[in-house]
């Protein structure tokens, strides 16, 4: 009877689409495992083809490809501890997203999981089969439970491997970021599945940014009970040897190194960063290029931007207007020096008078309104997306949750970009996380430490500077109130009723619903950016761009 395994848990990236490289990072895994005793080697749910890849996976051609780099594996780990590696997996019983035992060469067994997530992010039903309840496997002499994420989040197929004889429960998980997920869903899931089973449970996770996701890591272990035996490391790569013991009452998982998870203001900047730095590596991108206006919105970008790319990769160009304040024209510098950004100034007035001229004989008399106003964002888009075709530097976007969910920005303009790290993160918390990043460094970080953001630039009354005496509050409510309509109306799907009940003006609340539902049609088409909360604009949330539906019209 065996006394005694030890198991290599990697938390490691994979590219979607990175077959070849996913394998060699797997292979990379497994040496180091073989040369440290580990008896088996586990990597994350659909590592070998990355994760997400959506529609990739109905693709015949793709998943054979998949099974070959399976195959292949095998035969590169043959000599040595067996691995337990994500793929899809296509059999007589359907398309599977699967974890493969590989052993001596081989495909040893198969384990297909079960719960298929249809929510948030997810649409497993659209590309998987969900599998019979499931066995263990064996390694060696152990009988290990693999239930694959969603399924430990659901009681019965953890009781039905307890059932069948597992002594212990491995967990591989693709699961993204998202604010207070790991302590209010991960463990308490887990944890119940512990207690339930009174199986130690070892819980890996995925890590790395994949478009709009971040696969944020901090695989852990439960010993019976539910008390931590290890905790890894949340945001970085980690290859961690895992040691169990058989005692009379079962296996128990030996303590190891234990991380401390960062805070929610921590954990939402380094997201935006880790995703920006992945977006641009796995596109084939090092330079950015964004317009700094003065503002917080695009000075926190710039720090974002150079702390994923590094400062020297950043550059910043001011486009001012007859409008733009000698204020907004100190600040840019200011944010620019502080960071160590290459700024630029290109000043709009010229092309904005020829594009009025122009137009004036086929506007006629009709009074200056926002069409003039749109005229120098979209000018400004123009000029940062010749600058960004002519360079390759890609283009970010710096528009806020708040403004995206209420339509205040500028198809074609402000909204003109590849790639937006602040698409959900509200203005008020823009601001909070501005003095965060000021106060706090670290070593993940590749721009300056100290004051990069001046309190003058956090402080100021918010404004596009699209006309004369302008204040973003000359068209919507104070932002600390914006925010928390929308907070109940986006994020929790709070009724009106409910909102006004809870304090606010049903006349501003109303407003506020009908900016959101008209704007979809501008959401549709802006750029994708960093999923931070359950309910990020694109995959989270999706609504009809034509509707006609308001809450409580009926009455």
């Amino acid at each position: 009877m065996t006394d005694e395994i030890t198991i290599a848990l990697a938390q490691f990236d994979a590219v979607v689409g990175d077959l070849a490289g996913n394998r060699a990072k797997a292979v990379k895994a497994w040496a180091q495992a073989r040369d440290a005793g580990a008896d088996l080697v586990v990597l994350p749910e659909m590592f070998l083809p990355g994760y997400q890849a959506q529609d990739l996976i109905v693709r015949p051609q793709f998943v054979s490809e998949c099974a070959t780099h399976a195959e292949a594996l095998a035969q590169q780990v043959k000599d040595g501890p067996p691995v337990l590696i994500g793929l899809p997996w296509a059999d007589g019983l359907g398309l599977h997203n699967a974890m493969v035992l590989l052993e001596n060469g081989a495909v040893a067994a198969i384990i297909r999981k079960q719960r298929l997530p249809n929510t948030g992010v997810f649409d497993e039903h659209r590309f998987f089969c969900p599998a019979p309840p499931e066995g263990p496997i064996n390694v060696g002499a152990v009988r290990i439970g693999v239930p694959i994420c969603e399924d430990a989040w659901n009681p019965d197929p953890v009781e039905t491997l307890l059932e069948s004889g597992a002594e212990f429960l491995i967990v591989p998980n693709g699961s993204p970021y998202e604010r207070g997920k790991y302590e209010h869903q991960r463990v308490p899931q887990m944890v119940a599945r512990v207690i339930e089973s009174g199986l130690p449970l070892l819980y890996l996770n995925l890590v790395g940014g994949q478009d709009d996701q971040m696969f944020d890591g901090g695989s852990f272990g439960l010993n019976p009970g539910g008390a931590l035996a290890f905790q890894m490391p949340f945001f970085e790569e980690a290859l961690t040897l895992v040691t169990l013991h058989r005692r009379a009452q079962g296996w128990e998982i030996a303590q190891g190194q234990k991380a401390v998870p960062p805070d929610a203001w921590e954990s939402d900047y380094r997201v935006m960063v880790e995703t920006t730095a992945a977006y641009f590596r796995k596109s084939g991108f090092e330079r950015a290029l964004l317009g700094l206006s003065g503002g917080v919105d695009s000075a926190l970008v710039a720090a974002i931007a150079s702390d994923a790319l590094g400062p020297q990769n950043v550059r910043c160009v001011m486009l001012p207007s007859r409008f733009t304040s000698q204020t907004s024209l100190e600040d840019a510098a200011s944010v620019a020096k502080a960071l160590g950004c290459p700024l630029e100034t290109l000043p709009i007035g010229p092309g904005v008078e020829a594009i009025e001229a122009s137009l004036a004989p086929h506007f006629g008399s009709a009074p200056r309104d926002l069409t003039e106003e749109n005229i120098q964002s979209r000018l400004r888009g123009l000029y940062l997306m010749a600058l960004s075709n002519k360079t390759g530097a890609l283009l970010l976007t710096t528009g806020n949750k708040s403004e995206m969910a209420v339509g205040y920005a500028t198809l074609y303009g402000d909204m003109n970009g590849a790639y937006n790290p602040l698409k959900d993160l509200y203005k008020t918390r823009v601001f909070e996380t501005c003095r965060w990043r000021n106060a706090h460094h670290r070593p993940w970080m590749q721009g300056p430490a100290g004051e990069v953001i001046p309190p003058r630039i956090i402080d100021k009354p918010p404004s596009a500077e699209l006309r004369d005496d302008q204040k973003d509050e000359d068209s919507l409510p104070p932002y600390e109130v914006l925010d928390a309509i929308l907070e109940m109306l986006v994020d929790k799907d709070v009724s009106v009723d409910a909102i006004v009940a809870a304090g606010y003006d049903r006349k501003t609340v109303k407003r506020v619903e009908s900016l959101v539902y008209t704007s979809e049609y501008k959401r549709f088409q802006a750029p994708m950016g960093t999923k931070l909360t359950g309910r990020a604009f694109w995959l989270d949330r999706r609504y009809p761009i034509t509707n006609r539906w308001r809450d409580g019209d009926w009455e």
